[in-house]
């Protein structure tokens, strides 16, 4: 199944999921002494939707006291602004879907520049990643993979099921990143 077919099957607990991997994955390494995890509070949200507006409260709030923070964590604290309140209906899938297509983007942008980015991004989201960068089309692998083991265990299984996995290969996501990006600053131009 392609992105855009997970997204439209997913259930309310893997859309959040989800939309909160994307997200993080995307953070930029913390300057300072800035929360190394500000969207820490919303993985919890995720294993309880009565946790969700309090702790999307939360990480709005870190991302808010970011200093002078770099146009990525904009574009992150602004979608994160707009995630609904209710972590149900229809509102929840188009974030997530703008999540999805967020990280994307983002990851595209660490690859080599190319005049194509956005049709390789619309490309990778329907299951066509030929011609992508190694960026773009692992992020695209990556964002299948945990909405496949969302789906997995979904239904009956406990609230928090998953979500460490889902964690896991998120936090390794960012790891891929996040050394891209500091290659690439420490390459001459």
């Amino acid at each position: 199944m392609s992105l855009l077919e997970l997204i439209a099957a997913a259930d309310a607990r893997g859309l959040a999921v989800s939309g909160i991997a994307c997200l993080d994955r995307c953070l930029p390494q913390p300057a300072g002494a800035a929360d190394p995890d500000p969207l820490r509070p919303l993985w919890a949200g995720c294993a309880d939707p009565r946790d969700w507006p309090a702790r999307l409260a939360e990480a709005r709030a870190a991302l808010a006291a970011l200093p002078d923070p770099p146009e990525s964590v904009r574009r992150i604290a602004k979608l994160l602004g707009e995630a609904p309140a209710d972590r149900s209906g229809q509102e929840l899938r188009a974030w997530a879907d703008a999540c999805s297509a967020l990280a994307l983007d983002l990851h595209c942008a660490h690859d080599a520049a190319r005049a194509d980015a956005t049709e390789l991004v619309a490309r990778c989201r329907v299951g066509d990643p030929e011609g992508a960068g190694p960026l773009l089309s692992g992020e695209a692998v990556r964002q299948t993979r945990i909405l496949e083991m969302l789906a997995e265990t979904g239904g009956d299984a406990p609230m928090g099921a998953g979500l460490r996995q889902v964690r896991d290969a998120s936090t390794e996501g960012r790891r891929v990143l996040r050394a891209a990006v500091s290659r690439r600053a420490r390459v001459p131009r």
